[in-house]
């Protein structure tokens, strides 16, 4: 279905009450510190070929960026999602009729739910301090996520410790938890979430999981024979920076918050700075995109710290990075077409964990390489799987 063309976000007022609405949004984030997205829509396109696919990755190349893409141009299969600034609507839904591509508004005004998001974790903070009991089903801050992780690590000292494997570029503490039975240099499983800042619902899925390993152990005989032979490790805020960033200034942030002489744009997306495939496709050299993969491989902290801990530890046999948005489970490679040597094992692996999700969510997830699935983009450490929570629906491309 196709938007209405020229449509904006409240087309019941006059163009000063708009104009006065906008200002008026601008003063409130001048007090609050936080950026306002009000205005802001997310539209979902329909490409139906490769030739409008290439006209979508065209809005991508354009400098200054217009659009945000949440699911970027992949195949005409896939829906494109991206949000588009009040201030670009009118132009971009004249760009996308005048190429024949179809659209349908799917969020008519961002700020709208990111208000609701913050007046809900408002209602939690208050629950929390009044039963002083941690809240597994909302959203909280690196201050609160460091304090309960904290606070986890000693009420399950006998399963769980904290790591520090590094520092953030702004200097914050890169935390690990490692669930352990005994033993050293075991072979192990790690797993990261919120390498993107915005994608809260994973450091969320992160605790939840945190926890259901220490409560499950002992009575789930799959996970007990894990961590009887296995350590697990778990990263659950990889990229600090922008994520405080998130909760203090900008709701929608991606990268970390590195800076450099000479550089206006900040940031740098940790998911494009790994050495494998490194400036390939489905990154961007531009300082100022989204995808921005750095100056070179491995050059952010938040990525030299995990790629040194894995280095050095030496035993690591899976890797899984958890992102949000869509639902599909990926495997190796995001850089190449060329198949892994255990492509067999990993497509029966994910057709399983498919099928199993399928049972208990009623959700159909698609599966298979990243490169084959949606993009050939730098994928880290070339073993990492995507997959998307299925509870709560989260504002970030996956790849």
């Amino acid at each position: 279905m196709q938007g209405t063309p020229g449509g904006s976000v409240c087309p019941g007022l006059s163009p000063v009450d708009r104009w006065t609405l906008l200002v008026s949004s601008f003063i409130m984030v001048a007090a609050s510190g936080q950026m306002n997205f009000t205005g802001d829509q997310v539209l979902r396109v329909l490409a139906k070929n490769e030739k409008q696919l290439s006209v979508l990755r065209d809005l991508e190349g354009l400098k200054p960026q217009k659009v945000d893409f949440w699911r970027g141009p992949a195949r005409p299969s896939l829906p494109v999602d991206m949000r588009v600034p009040f201030s670009a609507l009118k132009d971009i839904k004249a760009f996308l009729e005048s190429h024949g591509l179809a659209y349908s508004i799917m969020i008519k005004d961002i700020q709208v739910l990111l208000d609701k998001e913050r007046e809900a974790m408002a209602r939690s903070r208050r629950l929390e301090r009044s039963t002083s009991s941690f809240s597994y089903s909302s959203y909280h801050t690196l201050e609160e996520i460091y304090s309960w992780i904290d606070n986890f690590v000693t009420e399950h000292s006998d399963i769980v410790s904290k790591i520090r494997i590094g520092h953030s570029f702004e200097n914050r503490s890169i935390l690990v938890l490692k669930f352990s039975t005994g033993g050293s240099q075991r072979r192990a499983i790690w797993i990261d979430t919120g390498i993107h800042s915005r994608e809260w619902i994973t450091h969320a899925t992160g605790i939840w999981t945190a926890k259901k390993i220490v409560n499950e152990y002992g009575k789930d005989h799959t996970l007990t024979n894990i961590l009887n032979a296995m350590d697990i490790f778990m990263e659950i805020v990889t990229n600090p920076d922008g994520f405080a960033f998130t909760h203090s200034m900008n709701r929608l942030w991606r990268k970390n918050k590195s800076t450099r002489p000479g550089v206006f744009c900040i940031g740098v997306d940790l998911n494009r700075n790994w050495k494998s495939g490194f400036g390939g496709n489905g990154s961007n050299n531009n300082p100022c995109s989204e995808t921005y993969h750095g100056p070179s491989a491995q050059s952010e902290p938040e990525v030299a710290a995990i790629v040194d801990f894995i280095t050095a530890h030496g035993n690591i046999k899976a890797l899984i990075s958890i992102h949000s948005y869509s639902q599909m489970l990926m495997y190796p490679y995001g850089h190449s077409l060329e198949p892994v040597p255990n492509q067999k094992e990993l497509y029966n692996l994910a057709k399983d964990a498919v099928q199993a999700l399928y049972q208990v969510h009623g959700i159909e997830y698609i599966y298979g390489s990243i490169s084959t699935t949606l993009c050939e983009c730098a994928s880290p450490l070339a073993a990492a799987v995507g997959v998307t929570p299925t509870w709560g629906q989260e504002v970030q491309a996956l790849c």
